[in-house]
């Protein structure tokens, strides 16, 4: 299982990890950015790619 972690205090609500992995990053209605805070091992190299997209990297990853 992978745990998500978005640091709310420098995200800027860009999106760029919603096209690596728009089923666990979304924006809502109002354009904040929403997410699972867990997904499973095979999403790994997505949920990289999108952490790798973040421009602020405020994304982090824990693979338990």
């Amino acid at each position: 299982m992978i745990t998500i972690d978005v640091d709310t205090a420098v995200r800027e609500n860009y999106g760029q990890c919603c096209f690596d992995a728009e089923d666990i990053f979304f924006l809502d209605d109002s354009g904040a950015l929403q997410f699972l805070s867990q997904a499973d091992d095979d999403r790994l190299a997505d949920l990289e790619n999108a952490a790798d997209a973040c421009p602020m990297q405020a994304i982090s990853l824990t693979v338990s």
